[in-house]
């Protein structure tokens, strides 16, 4: 059982997908991390031996994961809110950030879709 960075890492998977596990690590940085250590990315995670275990404990502390880049995030946003940008104030809103279109998609940021009236279906006489 491989800890790193207060994680667990997944032991019957292959180190180089088990490291993805940590917030902050993908595919291509948990490769490159490997290559520099001269770790096979084909080995197991419980297959690792201490040494490699400690010198990739060393390495992915260089990097800001996990508690830290999600603080760093946070940060950002808030930021940005207090400058005024225009991004800071699409956070604020709860609204698309990137340039998406708002006026008809975005339901998953935006919420559920409310009726301009009372949602009744008011029946008229023919």
């Amino acid at each position: 059982m491989l800890r790193i960075a207060g994680v667990v890492l997944p032991g019957q998977k292959r180190i180089v997908i088990a490291l993805t596990a940590i917030s902050g690590v993908g595919k291509s940085l948990s490769e490159k991390i490997l290559r520099e250590l001269n770790i096979n990315p084909e080995s197991k995670a419980d297959d690792l031996s201490e040494e490699d275990q400690a010198r990739l404990r060393s390495r992915i502390e260089q990097e800001e994961v996990e508690g830290d880049l999600s603080r760093k995030v946070s940060m950002d946003i808030k930021r940005m809110q207090d400058i005024g940008t225009w991004r800071g104030y699409r956070h604020r809103r709860r609204l698309p950030v990137r340039g998406q279109t708002s006026r008809r998609n975005a339901r998953t940021k935006r919420g559920k879709k409310r009726t301009g009236l009372s949602g009744r279906v008011t029946l008229t006489k023919t």
